[in-house]
């Protein structure tokens, strides 16, 4: 049982780890990109950030609740316990807002694209995108922070 529950709870923590990177690092990159203006840096580091959450956060979206439900069935845990309840419910208000957030850094790729291949500035409809991106990024890194807080503590009562 041990070796079984340490190896489920190392993947549990290094997908929780990727998430909580992966989202900080493409935030940062991509932040620091539209702060440049450069279209042909947004477009490259758009690029890039696209990549990164196909590869890394789809992979550890993935790997999540499947390391979760069987540390939880490996523990005797119950599935309705409040903290794995609370945890679930803002896993799915997460992914609620990185999935509209993966097609924006897609489209504000391809708008940067097109704007170097045109030699003309970014369109009002990158800034648009960028905003509701930027805007997007705060509920969600909040409740991957509120994810984190519960499966450390695993607080008995949720209030």
């Amino acid at each position: 049982m041990m070796t079984t529950y340490f190896i489920l709870k190392y993947l549990h923590v290094i997908g929780a780890t990727v998430l909580l990177g992966t989202g900080a690092g493409i935030a940062f990159f991509m932040l620091m990109a539209h702060r440049s203006g450069d279209a042909a840096v947004i477009a490259g580091t758009a690029r890039i950030v696209v990549i990164a959450d196909i590869v890394f956060t789809t992979t550890a979206v993935i790997a999540q609740p499947i390391t979760g439900v069987l540390l939880v069935r490996e523990v005797g845990y119950s599935l309705w316990e409040g903290w794995i309840v609370a945890s679930l419910a803002l896993y799915v208000f997460t992914g609620l807002f990185w999935l509209p957030v993966v097609w924006m850094q897609a489209k504000m790729r391809d708008l940067a694209q097109a704007a170097v291949a045109s030699n003309e500035p970014l369109p009002p409809e990158y800034h648009r995108l960028f905003r509701w991106w930027f805007a997007f990024g705060f509920p969600a890194f909040a409740a991957v922070m509120a994810i984190f807080w519960l499966m450390i503590t695993r607080p008995q009562v949720i209030l």
